[in-house]
Order: structure tokens, then sequence, then C-alpha cells
């Protein structure tokens, strides 16, 4: 009786360890599509790729902006970066700072620090610190969307 009991646990306990290690892989592979898609729509931000930041945020937007309030319209931030932000302003991700958590049957949730320089003033007048941002993510079939974004500065 001892032998089985002990079979069981054993069994258990790999079962276990290889459903958590299925669960951390996914988690990675998560991460890495998070922070994928981070750089390649800052990137667009960056160069003004109005196009590439069209297709990804989603047309549900809503963003969140601790001093211009909430805007639910798509194309007024689109205008808004053309605007203010295209040649103007610049963002660095702050290495390492990211952190992705799932949302099932839905995305993910992105967090992370971030800055903007004005590249229209000096750099010893920038700020050094980091600002916090939130990105909720919905993945579509294999596209990745924008639906949510909480900017703090």
């Amino acid at each position: 009786m001892k032998i089985v009991y002990l079979l069981t646990a054993f069994l258990f306990f790999t079962a276990s360890a290889i459903a958590q290690q299925k669960t951390l892989t996914a988690e990675k592979e998560l991460y890495k599509e998070i922070v994928k898609m981070d750089s390649i729509f800052f990137t667009a931000y960056n160069t003004c790729d109005i196009d590439k930041q069209t297709a990804i945020y989603a047309d549900s937007i809503e963003f969140y902006h601790d001093k211009g309030g909430l805007s639910t319209s798509k194309k007024d931030i689109l205008e808004g970066t053309r605007k203010n932000i295209c040649g103007k302003v610049t963002r660095t991700l702050i290495k390492g700072s990211i952190e992705v958590y799932p949302i099932n049957n839905y995305g993910a949730v992105e967090i992370g620090l971030h800055q903007f320089h004005n590249n229209q003033e000096p750099e010893s007048s920038q700020p050094k610190e980091g600002t916090k941002f939130i990105i909720i993510w919905h993945k579509v079939n294999s596209d990745w969307k924008i639906t949510r974004v909480v900017s703090l500065h």
C-alpha cells in the first residue's frame, strides 16, 4: 500500500512540475511578445510612422493621461501625436522595467517605466527619472492591439 501511495504522490508532483514548467514557458513567451510589440509601437512613435500606430491602436482605444485626461478618439490621439510629438519628442524605455501579466482569453497587461525627451530642449534640462505606464494589449488572432493606455507623468 505504501508503494501505491508513494507512486501516486510521485506522479502527482511530477504532473504538477510539468504543468508549472508549461506555465512558466507560456509566460516567458508572452513577455517576449509584449516587449517586441512595445518596441514596434514605440519605434513607430519615435519615427512618426502614423500608419503603424494606426494599425496597432484598437478602434476602441481608451487613453488615460494624468494631465490630458481621457481620450477615446483614435483619430484625435493620432492627430495629437502628429501635431505634438512627431519630430519633437522621443520615448525611451527604462531597460528592465517591463512587467507583463496575462489576461485569460484576452491578452496582457504591460507595466513599465519610460522617459520622454523633448528634442527641442537641451539634454541637461530633461527629466532623468522614468514615468510609469500601463498598456492593455488585446490579441486578435495573431495580431496585438492596444486597447487601453494609462500614462502617468
